[in-house]
């Protein structure tokens, strides 16, 4: 198994200076009583890890910090954006597959990276 790391936000300028210093990151939306986001996270994790390293990966507690939530238009959870120098790419929120997300950004990330 290959380990992987959310790096926890816990403000919106700690948000907005992870999107201005990492080329492309995943931001995870979350909220202390989401299931789904509990089941799908590891999984999301593991895929990152394995086939996109390139991409940071970050998290937000929704509850703990709701003007990060609110500046990004999150209002449900899980929600999964990605970035692209500091672009908003993919957005998804609430059920959706690793599979799913994996196909939508298979080809950006090899165009982005060079692979």
């Amino acid at each position: 198994m290959i380990d992987y790391h959310f790096t926890p936000l816990d403000s919106l300028d700690a948000l907005n200076q992870c999107i201005r210093e990492h080329p492309a990151v995943l931001i995870w939306f979350t909220g202390p009583d989401c299931r789904v986001c509990q089941d799908l996270k590891p999984k999301i994790g593991q895929l990152m890890a394995e086939h996109y390293p390139q991409l940071a990966l970050a998290q937000i507690d929704c509850a703990a910090t709701p003007d990060a939530a609110a500046q990004q238009q999150v209002f449900s959870v899980p929600t999964l954006l990605i970035f692209l120098d500091g672009q908003e790419f993919i957005r998804k929120s609430r059920s959706f597959s690793p599979a799913q997300l994996a196909s939508e950004l298979e080809r950006p990330y090899g165009l982005y990276f060079g692979e």
